[in-house]
């Protein structure tokens, strides 16, 4: 059931069209602690979660709004004990539903249980090729657990789809982290360098790599596709940083991604919450219609009016609506900004000041100051700072 666009209160704004992709985020709960997690950095001071009639209401909302797909998320989804119940409701209002998992949690029972449920599709994440490195990244004793959940997944009949996300650490192992992906039968394998939100953020300087290996890395990617042709698809995605111009965040702001946090916040992208004056609104108080067509969040960045120069007069402001917010924030200091990833934008040169210093950086040791690690102890450290 979809609703007909309609059209917000003024003629300087755009037309709204229905959200296509609902992603619930359950939970921030999470058995790994990635280094490059885009879970917020205070996300243990984020509680409450929603109940599970809470979530049910959400996506009966977002169902009448038009929203198709549905991704399951988290931290780490399978925590919620009534992941399966909140399935099978998503089932029946005809989502299609996605897991997004580090595989924690799904044994035999619970796969079989959902897969009654009515779960579409499953998503599993590896952190490297190797168990040395699979556990050093995220943490925890997990590298074997995640080959006997991708043997489930096919047992059950599910695409076998893996998600790895890149580095420098786990760049030079593309060929492997392939080889591996091929021996578990993947069907589909998203090979997605580090986007630079979160806990990546705060970690770049140890994450990013060198221009020369990302080169590299994408001519073995490509030789990969000549090889095995249709029997398993590759994705290979380039940071931002890399790029001339930069992505459409979120195929456009407030354009068809609706995501919920686990306390209820309803969110125009991911990193949402880090963005100053956009009162982000709360599933608890408001209904999915309202956030979506009326809330000040889901507005703030549509259309080009909020535009600075020079994205107003780019004629290509129409593909990439001036790139990420969030990354305008983080590098430029204004939210409002050209996405410094554009080479048209004033403030390009900290890009090329951040890529020039990781070519260097691949020639001496890593940074003398450690790795943060995903955990409440350094969560609630991080926000004590703030």
């Amino acid at each position: 059931m979809t609703s007909a666009p309609i059209s917000a209160n003024t003629s300087t704004q755009p037309t709204i069209t229905p959200p296509f992709w609902l992603l619930a985020e359950l939970t921030y709960r999470c058995p790994l602690h990635c280094v490059f997690c885009y879970n917020p950095l205070n996300y243990a001071a984020i509680e409450n979660e929603l109940t599970t009639a809470e979530w049910i209401k959400v996506m009966r909302e977002a169902r009448q709004l038009g929203a198709a797909q549905l991704g399951f998320s988290g931290g780490e989804p399978l925590m919620r004990d009534d992941l399966e119940e909140l399935v099978d409701e998503a089932h029946r209002l005809g989502f299609y539903t996605n897991l997004i998992t580090s595989g924690v949690g799904l044994n035999e029972k619970r796969i079989q249980a959902l897969k009654t449920a009515g779960l579409d599709h499953i998503q599993l994440s590896f952190q490297d090729s190797t168990q040395e490195m699979n556990d050093f990244l995220s943490s925890t004793k997990t590298f074997e657990l995640k080959k006997r959940v991708a043997a489930l997944i096919k047992q059950y009949d599910y695409p076998m789809v893996m998600n790895v996300v890149l580095h420098r650490h786990n760049l030079p192992h593309i060929d492997k982290i392939i080889e591996m992906a091929l021996s578990l039968e993947a069907e589909y394998v998203e090979l997605a360098n580090t986007q630079y939100y979160g806990w990546a953020m705060k970690n770049r300087e140890h994450l990013i790599p060198s221009h020369q290996q990302l080169i590299e890395a994408e001519a073995i990617v490509n030789q990969y596709r000549e090889k095995i042709g249709k029997t398993c698809k590759l994705l290979f995605v380039v940071p931002d940083y890399f790029e001339n111009r930069p992505k459409a965040c979120m195929n456009g702001w407030g354009s068809v991604f609706l995501g919920v946090g686990p306390d209820g916040a309803a969110l125009p992208c991911h990193n949402a919450r880090e963005i100053p004056g956009l009162d982000i609104p709360n599933v608890r108080d408001h209904s999915m219609r309202e956030i979506w067509y009326e809330s000040k969040a889901f507005n703030f960045f549509r259309g080009y009016e909020w535009m600075q120069e020079p994205c107003r007069s780019c004629d290509e402001k129409s593909k990439d609506f001036g790139g990420c917010r969030c990354q305008a924030l983080m590098l430029a200091g204004d939210a409002s900004k050209t996405d410094p990833v554009c080479s048209k934008s004033p403030d390009h040169g900290v890009i090329e000041k951040i890529i020039h210093m990781a070519g260097q950086t691949e020639k001496k040791p890593d940074p003398v100051f450690p790795l943060i690690f995903r955990s409440d102890k350094n969560s609630l450290e991080l926000t004590s700072e703030k």
